[in-house]
């Protein structure tokens, strides 16, 4: 049987007037040379450019340059099954998920629906952020922090209308929320769409080689992964670390690391256990672990309830072993979480002991 490639699948989610329908009329106009199937939530209140389309199918709509946009009315599964029926020959899909509050839900499809895994991946949840606006969006809604805490990378649009100084507080507030999403800038959502799309954010393979700052022991034993200018010096005051995200409804981020290497077994099971337990308020975790006695390095995210783990490449020669998980989420209790991290620490047998 040939092996048929996978379609990936971006979610497209950012908060109502970030730039989420510029990008996605530049994804349906511009000349690049790729199919998208574009899902979009409502068609008529997003404003899509009237201009581009030209041929309607009942809920699909195709775009002059190839691309097609269709509408999700009522259940995504659905949609997307009647979206791959047709037989489309698609490069990739990006599924916009204007105002629903948690793109969690919309990732978590993609790996519930059985004929969806054996169609697609997903790729990244990408969320377009208005610089100008988004320090008041954190302040007053919940849907905006999550599509934060969610992503897998942020477009940061906008960037023209704040101050360089701004921007730098913007982006420092963002990897307090989400240590794991780089950050793209953008004007008028000009971002290259090479960057953005085809990332390979929820392959398990490569989740090392694009959050290299993530796995990088020496960005700080500290609980944020990209603060070097954040002029944060409590990190380890764990109250402080409490307090500090009390205004944004509960959600932090949770680094937690060792040098010592882990039991599989009991990684497994404690990680196992809290996404049971915990998963609804673990909005997305990823690790990189040492297992004792292996060669080959132990690599996990977790989306809310839904875990996946797997052994991938080798430690190279001379690399540093370490074992390092950062949780995003909500009501986070730091301690539950580093004793359950620490008690999976393996014990030293005599012939690897100092």
């Amino acid at each position: 049987m040939e092996q048929k490639s996978l379609i990936p699948v971006t979610v497209l989610t950012g908060y109502l007037g970030a730039g989420k329908t510029t990008l996605l009329n530049r994804i349906l106009s511009e000349d690049h040379g790729r199919k998208y199937a574009v899902i979009v939530n409502e068609f008529g209140e997003i404003g899509i450019d009237n201009e581009l389309i030209l041929n309607t199918d009942e809920e699909l709509f195709e775009m002059n340059n190839g691309c097609i946009c269709c509408t999700v009315r009522g259940d995504l599964i659905r949609t997307m099954h009647g979206l791959l029926a047709k037989g489309g020959n698609f490069d990739a899909i990006i599924v916009e998920t204007t105002g629903l509050a948690d793109p969690g839900p919309v990732a978590q499809t993609f790996f519930v629906d059985g004929f969806l895994r054996s169609k697609t991946e997903l790729d990244s949840v990408t969320t377009v952020v208005d610089a100008k606006h988004v320090e008041m969006r954190l302040a007053d809604s919940r849907e905006a922090l999550e599509q934060i805490a969610f992503a897998d990378q942020i477009v940061l649009n906008k960037t023209d209308l704040v101050s360089e100084e701004e921007l730098r507080a913007i982006e420092a507030h963002i990897h307090r929320i989400n240590p794991m999403a780089p950050i793209h800038r953008a004007q008028r959502a000009n971002v290259n769409l090479d960057l953005i799309l085809g990332r390979g954010g929820f392959n398990l393979e490569r989740i090392t080689e694009l959050e290299p700052d993530f796995l990088n022991p020496e960005h700080g034993e500290a609980g944020h992964v990209h603060d070097e200018h954040c002029g944060h010096d409590h990190d380890h005051g764990h109250e402080h670390a409490a307090s500090d995200h009390e205004h944004d409804h509960g959600i932090e981020s949770i680094s937690l690391k060792t040098d010592k290497p882990m039991d599989r077994r009991k990684i497994g099971r404690w990680l196992t256990e809290l996404c049971k337990v915990r998963g609804p308020d673990i909005l997305r975790a990823k690790g990189i672990i040492d297992v004792k006695d292996n060669p080959r390095r132990l690599v996990f995210q977790a989306v809310h309830m839904i875990l996946e783990g797997d052994m991938q490449r080798e430690w190279r020669p001379g690399e540093p072993r370490y074992s390092r998980m950062v949780f995003i989420g909500r009501n986070l209790d730091r301690a539950e979480l580093q004793n359950g991290f620490e008690a999976c620490i393996a014990e030293e047998t005599p012939a690897t002991a100092e």
